[in-house]
């Protein structure tokens, strides 16, 4: 059994995302626990470079987490051919013009999303990566999730009959930052900086319904920008003009009806920060982050319309958890394996530009709707 080595250069790493799910608990852990194993047997070891502009930033997190190697001069590590990867988790607004550099360079390509804040320019990379030959993945780490795994067992297993609907709630309360610091940064919320919640949201919510429910033939959007002013992170007022939630509707392939509201201006009373229930002729079930409860149509209680007495059925206790029958781990990192087999040894992947590009068109059709106020259809993409 050999080791064999995959530079990756990690671009966006000192922010939120880059930091946590993408560069500690997926690369450094799959460090850690020796790589990747391959079909053959070998052993895939990533060695990440990582870039940012503030250098000390940059030096700090590659010491606490043992990396040898970081820099400022993206240019530089481009031109690195042992280096075979670029990877981004920087802001949407710079995203498309690293990632076509990437491939001029001659990289490999994976980011976050969206991929832009555009479809024309989404389409664009994706039709410059295919014509490049080079391998290229979008990260969709909800699919990854143990409560949607569990969703997705059901579906394929036949437990939900015909699929009738599906209701998700997303989001809780992000703070202003006047008197509690903001859990979320600032330009998330001003549309200069590439923020909202329909252009963030709606890209997730696509791969979501297109793997597991069926794929979105229409839209119907309604936006709002709930808390107009907001406090950064140097304690400044700024104006918060991008929208802050989103009510959206969605019709899918099959007939199924699709409601989801997402929302940073909301107290979460539910399971979890996101939940999605849905119902079949045959069975429901109600999936979190990690959990999933299910009712059967043999298991239905039969309510009774009585507003004059205290309801006796505890709806609660009338569901039955899906058990944990498989161990489940970081869903970044399980993507991250799959897209480094991808590009090792040709292993699967259907997570692409493609993919990508059609969560940035969702995302553009939910704002035309919005300001449109209409119903407006998904057209199939041509790439």
């Amino acid at each position: 059994m050999a080791e064999r080595r995959i530079g990756i250069i990690m671009h966006g790493i000192t922010g939120r995302m880059g930091l946590n799910q993408h560069l500690i608990r997926s690369i450094v852990a799959i460090r850690a626990q020796g790589g990747v194993v391959l079909a053959n047997g070998d052993r895939l070891m990533p060695d990440p470079i990582l870039v940012g502009r503030d250098a000390g930033k940059v030096e700090a997190i590659a010491r606490a987490h043992g990396i040898e190697r970081w820099t400022t001069d993206l240019p530089d590590a481009l031109s690195n051919r042992a280096d075979e990867i670029f990877f981004d988790a920087a802001t949407t607004q710079m995203r498309a013009e690293l990632i076509e550099r990437a491939i001029d360079a001659g990289k490999h390509v994976y980011c976050e999303k969206p991929v832009s804040d555009t479809l024309h320019v989404a389409v664009a990379l994706a039709r410059k990566a295919k014509a490049a030959g080079i391998k290229h993945g979008v990260v969709q780490d909800k699919l990854f999730l143990p409560g949607l795994k569990k969703l997705a067992m059901l579906r394929q297993s036949g437990f939900f009959g015909r699929m009738l609907s599906v209701r998700g709630e997303f989001g809780y309360w992000v703070f202003e930052g006047d008197w509690q610091p903001a859990q979320r940064p600032s330009w998330n919320y001003r549309k200069k900086d590439g923020g909202g919640i329909i252009l963030d949201m709606l890209c997730h919510w696509r791969y979501v319904l297109d793997n597991l429910f069926g794929e979105v033939k229409s839209v119907s959007c309604l936006g709002a920008t709930h808390i107009p002013t907001r406090v950064d992170e140097q304690g400044r007022k700024y104006d918060a003009d991008a929208d802050d939630a989103a009510y959206a509707t969605f019709e899918l392939d099959g007939g199924v009806i699709v409601q989801i509201n997402s929302s940073w201006a909301t107290r979460v009373r539910r399971d979890d920060l996101v939940t999605f229930h849905v119902d079949g002729t045959h069975g429901s079930a109600v999936a979190g982050l990690t959990k999933c409860w299910t009712q059967h149509r043999v298991n239905t209680p039969k309510p009774v319309w009585n507003p004059d007495i205290p309801q006796t059925i505890d709806f609660f206790g009338t569901w039955e958890e899906v058990p944990d029958n498989w161990p489940s781990g970081n869903g970044f990192k399980e993507q991250w394996e799959l897209f480094l087999r991808h590009v090792a040894e040709d292993g699967p992947w259907k997570y692409d530009l493609v993919e990508g590009a059609k969560g940035v068109q969702l995302a553009e059709l939910g704002l035309k709707s919005w300001q449109e106020r209409r119903w407006l259809d998904v057209p199939a993409l041509e790439i």
